[in-house]
């Protein structure tokens, strides 16, 4: 036994091959051992069939030569015991010429590699044996490969899953990150949005004659500028632009703002003509409203070239300006802001149709036009309700104002619980009672009911 542990110890140290000899003639196994050790194999020798299954039990060996008569056991007998106990062993028969019938049947049940006459060339045996060995190394080496390529077709199928797993998570991930940055840029844009529209009303605060004046204005632009251009950016632009027109009046003294434009003063009308400059100025500093500035600067030029402060004509105005024109005429027209009499309706319209080609773009009147009629056939379901009757989620089908008409939240907006509290504490402040109108279907049914049933007299249809 500790023989075998060395000669196995050696074979695996070395990584030379094990052979197992096997014939019940000493002389026979010396010859072997001799010619087999001469080529560096390690080898073992076995008397019997039965000592040799025995030694197969207890060691690993890489090839058997089996001679096919031996008492109790034959060599046929012995390799198909070991090409069921040991398959992965080569199988050698050495056997007589006599015994070609025994042969044949030791192959098929045997599953020999190679059988060989006795006596035998040493070098047909040294040939055979070593062809024998590399066949077996190349088997082994292909279920290696077959068995490792078979280990990672499943780590890879693994792996793809994860990963489709992880991929599906991370873009879950980025969708939810998107969806919070875009809420976050609407918050932003939508509170920008409303900045601009109180600070539009701190100008209408100085007198009553043109309160509403730039909101009106926003909301014609708004509309126009959805059915001209595509680009959002140029639409918010042109909104932006119309609320913050006359933003350049802020120095105007108010003997200039409680008059129209038509009973200025040759130095006061001089003064008005710089007006688009100065709101230029005025927004220039912030770079979110450089467009809006340009629009601001252009609003009072003409198609012929003949208005100020560039004298520009044409298309060289930007689309935002001669959209702003118009929609401050109009309003201007039936303000009363612009002229020293009020215009009606179809007035302020006529007047509008009649400056087509000198002062507007035909195309940017027919397009006002078209809102106009749209607005007229526009029936808002809405109801008026007490600021106290405020609930979140309400939206504003028109704008909150103050009672020198300025805005304090604009159309469409959408009350949350801090801007009720807000209101209400204003109100309180103030000593104001002040209602708002709501659209009504962001109104909970529940809620209109209670409030109909509470206040009968205070929700209008």
């Amino acid at each position: 036994m500790a023989e075998a542990e060395t000669l196995e110890a050696v074979a695996q140290a070395t990584g030379k091959p094990r052979l197992l000899l096997v014939d019940d003639e000493p002389s026979v196994l010396s010859a072997l051992r001799r010619l087999f050790r001469m080529q560096g194999y390690v080898t073992e020798q076995a008397a019997s069939g039965a000592l040799a299954l025995e030694l197969m039990s207890e060691q690993a060996f890489d090839l058997i030569i089996s001679d096919m008569r031996m008492p109790e056991m034959d060599g046929a007998a012995l390799l198909e015991a070991v090409r069921e106990r040991h398959p992965a062993t080569v199988r050698i028969l050495l056997t007589g010429y006599a015994d070609i019938d025994s042969t044949v049947a030791a192959i098929n049940r045997g599953e020999i590699h190679r059988y060989l006459t006795k006596p035998w060339v040493d070098n047909d045996l040294v040939m055979v044996v070593s062809e024998a060995l590399k066949r077996r190394e190349l088997e082994q080496q292909n279920a290696r490969l077959l068995a490792l390529t078979q280990q990672q077709n499943a780590e890879l199928q693994n792996l793809n899953e994860t990963l489709e797993a992880r991929v599906a998570s991370r873009t879950a991930e980025l969708a939810q990150i998107n969806d919070l940055l875009e809420q976050a840029y609407e918050e932003v844009n939508e509170n920008f949005t409303l900045a601009v529209s109180v600070f539009s009303g701190l100008l209408e605060m100085r007198q009553d004659g043109i309160a509403g004046h730039a909101r009106r204005v926003g909301e014609l632009a708004r509309r126009m500028a959805e059915r001209m251009t595509p680009n959002l950016r140029e639409r918010k632009d042109i909104y932006l632009a119309a609320l913050l027109h006359d933003i350049g009046k802020i120095g105007f003294p108010d003997s200039m703002l409680k008059v129209p434009v038509s009973r200025y003063s040759v130095d006061e009308l001089t003064r008005y003509r710089r007006h688009p400059l100065d709101g230029e100025a005025a927004l220039m500093p912030l770079a979110r409203l450089h467009g809006v500035a340009l629009i601001v600067r252009q609003h009072h030029e003409r198609v012929d070239g003949r208005g100020f402060p560039d004298g520009l004509a044409g298309e060289a105005i930007g689309l935002g300006a001669r959209i702003v024109a118009v929609a401050s005429d109009y309003d201007g027209l039936t303000g009363g802001g612009l002229a020293e009499r009020q215009y009606t309706d179809a007035l302020a319209r006529q007047a509008l149709r009649e400056g087509v080609g000198s002062h507007y773009d035909e195309a940017v009147v027919n397009v006002l036009m078209e809102v106009l009629t749209e607005m007229d056939n526009e029936k808002v379901a809405d109801v008026e309700l007490p600021v106290t009757s405020l609930v979140p989620r309400m939206v504003l089908s028109a704008p909150l104002l103050s009672p020198k008409g300025s805005i304090l939240l604009p159309q469409g907006f959408k009350f949350d619980a801090a801007v009720i509290r807000k209101v209400n504490e204003f109100m309180s402040r103030s000593e104001l009672r002040l209602t708002v109108r709501v659209l009504l279907n962001s109104i909970d049914p529940v809620q209109l009911s209670r409030l109909k049933a509470t206040a009968p007299g205070g929700v209008l249809s």
